[in-house]
Order: structure tokens, then C-alpha cells, then sequence
């Protein structure tokens, strides 16, 4: 009922219509100021994300909150900047808080306030703790997004030709992973009117940022470099959010299923949701993970194609991908068709996530192929 009243347009109220107007308004200055140098095909993705945006802004309202400050933001970064790159270390708002390295250092101490505080709502059992965490990681995914809208900005002041979506390296995506994890996590927090999920979900994201701020640090992998030639596409702007909506939510899913083990063996069984709760969460985010990812592999093949003259080549991010695929294909398979539940199924779910992480980054780690440009 709640979808089909989304789609109905007389049930719309007078915030849908400004929030829509909005998100109009901006796709078109967007347009006419840069459409110039647009293909079709960006300017394809433009009008899909647009539309994207408004729909999930009907569908789930502190989304429109959420884009209107970072939009806000991401402008008045761009205002201070006045062009000029150097601005990033003379200007207060810009070294401390708004350019994109200080919004990605707020976004990763947030998260780790974020996991913190819902450990405390967890032990302590306080429902007020636990909004602090909610309002914690809202702040964090801000933050992230305002990050890489300023990074994006940032690549085009050192030059025309440098300039790029910020999604073209390990360092970019793991601040998308942050980002779209804890969304997720927290459309299914809202959804199922319990926050306690929070103290497993966002120990997986603080372990992304602590690979991010070593990642930073020790390799200075902050610094923003010209795209490979293979990753000046258009389909990097698509096959890579989707991508990652799946790699988010294949983490989702382990983490809850980890913590359906807990309360099967009698731990904090009184603390965190009943096991169908559970079961329905896994399920629901696995199952929305295999759609993303399904199309991301898609994407991703007819990128090869146009890059490289072929659709598949077996190269080790593909065979991983693929193994990946096969995986939660499986998991789903055995769940709707044989009716399978409980214990086998979320260990499975959680042996998954280790799955998952080396096709994300230990094949970068250990291994080479045509995707070399993502090695640590």
C-alpha cells in the first residue's frame, strides 16, 4: 500500500511537490551549465538520478533532508572555494570542516562515535543512546557525501582533463561502502522501528574506516589522480554505485546474521530483535544486494566490451565477481525454492561477507589482471 501510494500522484503533499521542484531545479542548472560537455549518456544518468532521487524522496522522507544538506553544503564549499584549489588550506570552513579530505576525517570519527554509542545503548539498554548513534550515523553519511560532492569539484579545479566522479579507486569507494552500508542500515533501522542492529552493523563500517584513514596515511591515497583510460566511461558512473549497493548490503546481511547466531545460542536474546525479525532482515538485504549486484555484473560486462573488445575474460575481479554472484544466488535459492531457514543459512550469510571482501579488496591485494588499476 505504501508503494503504490508513492506512485499516486493527487497523494502527493505540498513538501513532495517543493522536494521534487528542488531536485528539478538543480538537474536542470546542472544541464545548462555543464551539459555542454555531456554525452547522451551522461546526460541519461543525469535524468535518472534525478528521478531516482525524487521517488526515494517520496518513498523515504529523511532523504530529502538528507540531500538538501548536502547539496547545501556542497555549495557553499564550492562558493569559499572561488576557484582556486590552494583556498582548501587558507579558508576556516574549508581546511577544517568542508573540503573534502576534512568532511571524510568528520565522516570517519562520526561513524566511530556512531559504533560507540550504540554499544553504550546496547549494554546500557537506553532508547535515548541509541537515537544519539541513529543521529551519529545520519551525521557520518552527511559528511561522507559531502566529501566526495566536494572531491568531485575539487578534481576539476587542478584541471579539466583530471577531473572525475569520485568512484575511480579504493580510497573513493570505501568512503561509498561507508556511506551506502550505513543508509541502508538505516532505512531497515527506521523500517523496523528498532535501533539495536546498529551495534552490529556499524562495527563493519569503522573497520572500512579504519582501513581508510590508514589507507590515507600511510599511502596518501587522499590525493586525487587522473582516471586510467579504462575508467574514463560513463558506465564507472553506473556499474560502480551499483556495485557497491551490493557489497553494502551482502555486509548488512552477515552482520545481522551474526547476530541471529547470538541470540539462537540465548546472548543477548532479550536485547536485540526476535530471530524472524532477524531472519526477515537478512533475507530482505541479501535479496536486495543480488538485484544490485546481478546488474552491476551486467554493467560491468558491457564496459569490458566497450573497453577491452570482449564481455568476459576470466579475469580475476570477474572470477571473483562471479564466484560472488554464485554465492548469494544459491543462498536465495535455497531459501525461496527449498524453504531453508535459521542457523545454516546465516552462517552461510556471514562465511559470505569473507567471500565478499576478498573479491572487493584481496584480489586488489593478491592478485593482478585487467583491473590492476585498483591495487593497494
Amino acid at each position: 500500500m505504501q508503494q503504490a501510494s508513492t506512485m499516486n500522484l493527487s497523494a502527493r503533499t505540498p513538501f513532495d511537490w517543493v522536494f521534487a521542484l528542488l531536485a528539478l531545479i538543480g538537474a536542470s542548472i546542472t544541464w545548462w551549465g555543464y551539459g555542454g560537455s555531456m554525452d547522451i549518456y551522461e546526460k541519461t544518468i543525469l535524468v535518472g538520478s534525478s528521478a531516482t532521487l525524487i521517488l526515494f524522496g517520496w518513498h523515504w522522507k529523511p532523504v530529502r533532508i538528507l540531500s538538501l544538506i548536502v547539496a547545501a553544503a556542497s555549495l557553499l564549499a564550492i562558493k569559499l572555494y572561488q576557484g582556486q584549489l590552494p583556498n582548501s588550506e587558507h579558508v576556516f570552513w574549508l581546511k577544517f570542516v568542508l573540503s573534502s579530505q576534512s568532511a571524510v576525517m568528520w565522516m570517519s570519527v562520526l561513524f566511530v562515535m556512531a559504533t560507540l554509542t550504540y554499544w553504550l545503548a546496547l549494554a546500557s539498554r537506553s532508547e535515548f543512546a541509541a537515537k544519539v548513534g541513529s543521529g551519529l550515523t545520519w551525521s557520518a553519511a552527511t559528511m561522507g557525501l559531502v566529501g566526495l560532492m566536494v572531491r568531485w569539484y575539487e578534481s576539476y579545479l587542478i584541471s579539466p582533463d583530471v577531473g572525475h566522479i569520485p568512484i575511480s579507486n579504493l580510497y573513493e569507494v570505501f568512503i561509498l561502502f561507508s556511506i551506502i552500508t550505513a543508509l541502508l542500515y538505516l532505512f531497515y533501522e527506521e523500517r523496523y522501528e528498532n535501533r539495536q542492529m546498529g551495534a552490529f552493523v556499524l562495527p563493519v563500517i569503522s573497520a572500512a574506516v579504519g582501513f581508510l584513514l590508514w589507507y590515507t596515511f600511510d599511502r596518501q591515497a587522499n590525493e586525487i589522480q587522473p582516471l586510467v583510460p579504462a575508467l574514463q566511461s560513463y558506465w564507472m558512473k553506473i556499474h560502480v554505485p551499483a556495485n557497491f549497493i551490493g557489497y553494502g548490503s551482502f555486509a548488512l546481511a552477515a552482520m545481522v546474521a551474526f547476530a541471529y547466531l547470538l541470540v539462537q545460542k540465548g546472548w543477548l536474546a532479550t536485547r536485540l530483535p526476535k530471530l524472524e525479525v532477524l531472519d526477515d532482515l537478512m533475507y530482505k538485504s541479501i535479496a536486495v544486494g543480488f538485484g544490485f549486484f546481478t546488474l552491476a555484473t551486467i554493467l560491468g560486462a558491457m564496459w569490458a566490451a566497450e573497453a577491452w573488445g570482449g564481455y568476459w575474460s576470466w579475469d580475476p575481479k570477474e572470477t571473483w565477481a562471479l564466484i560472488v554472484w554464485l554465492n548469494y544466488a544459491a543462498w536465495l535459492h535455497m531459501r525461496l525454492v527449498k524453504g531453508l531457514r535459521g542457523t545454516v543459512l546465516a552462517w552461510w550469510a556471514l562465511v559470505g561477507l569473507f567471500v565478499t571482501l576478498f573479491a572487493f579488496l584481496g584480489v586488489n591485494m593478491f592478485l593482478s589482471g585487467l583491473h590492476s588499476y585498483g591495487t593497494l
